[in-house]
């Protein structure tokens, strides 16, 4: 750590953004200082699509997904993971 920052109280958010803006942490730490953090309840953001896939095709997978006991739009998101990042 280069020097104590010092965080004053705020009145409200504006006051607050305005601190922050102005603030170079640079001047206060090194890249040592910080420790890596997870947010195990952070969920990544959905968004819903429109596909068209063959009929057959939907009707395996959903035969696959109740065979496994798990929604079938979770087994196809399972399927493109694997597929992609694989």
């Amino acid at each position: 750590m280069k020097k104590e920052l010092k965080i004053p109280k705020f009145k409200n958010e504006d006051k607050e953004r305005n601190f922050w803006s102005k603030i170079d942490l640079s001047e206060y730490f090194e890249p040592e200082d910080f420790t890596k953090v997870s947010f195990p309840n952070l969920k990544p953001t959905s968004r819903s699509i429109s596909i068209r896939i063959p009929e057959y095709l939907l009707n395996r997978v959903k035969e696959k997904a109740n065979e496994l006991n798990i929604p079938y739009q979770s087994l196809i998101k399972e399927y493109i993971q694997k597929g992609t990042f694989n």
